[in-house]
């Protein structure tokens, strides 16, 4: 299997997991040694992370005019904050991803992007990550369909839709026997 790296991966109906039940990851990286992506269709929505960032980010108005648009990117390092933008802008510490998508950890990076509403991003809490070949097996347990992706679909489709449109677009039934094993 080549590199997942620009791809998205869809979690199979069956996927019963909190974390990745009906999720759409973008792969960040992927080699070798193993595989990191962010959850892209998953906002919190917990009342209680204004809190969280009020207490962080004291006086700092920029950063908790977020606290809407703030995306669950997986069940790693949920403290760090990762910011995945248009590959138009660049900053110290940016890594492009591909040639229309890179991500930036720095802080300064989410005062900047509000200002210049024409360059799309989202902002990442935690991040999904594989050690080596575990990915790849999970794939074969038929747990992750791939498929290419665009920036346009990560930054514009609606998180809500997001499962829906990237499973449909394969021809996956979404109905409602989906998910329901037997035998014959």
């Amino acid at each position: 299997m080549g590199s997942l790296k620009n791809q998205i991966l869809i979690s199979m109906p069956h996927m019963a997991d909190l974390y990745f039940s009906k999720s759409v990851i973008y792969v960040c990286e992927h080699n070798k040694d193993g595989a990191m992506g962010m959850i892209i269709n998953k906002q919190f929505k917990e009342p209680d992370l204004r809190g969280l960032f009020e207490k962080l980010y004291i006086g700092d108005d920029a950063i908790n005019s977020l606290v809407n648009d703030i995306f669950f990117g997986g069940p790693v390092l949920l403290e760090r904050g990762i910011v995945l933008h248009d590959a138009s802008y660049e900053s110290e510490g940016t890594i492009n991803i591909s040639d229309h998508i890179s991500m930036t950890s720095q802080q300064h990076v989410l005062k900047e992007l509000q200002h210049k509403p024409d360059i799309p991003f989202k902002l990442m809490l935690g991040h999904s990550g594989w050690s080596q070949g575990q990915l790849e097996r999970e794939i074969e347990n038929g747990d992750w369909l791939m498929q290419n992706t665009t920036a346009d679909f990560i930054f514009n489709v609606s998180p809500d839709q997001m499962w829906q449109q990237a499973a449909g677009s394969l021809g996956m039934d979404l109905g409602p026997s989906m998910g329901i094993g037997g035998q014959a």
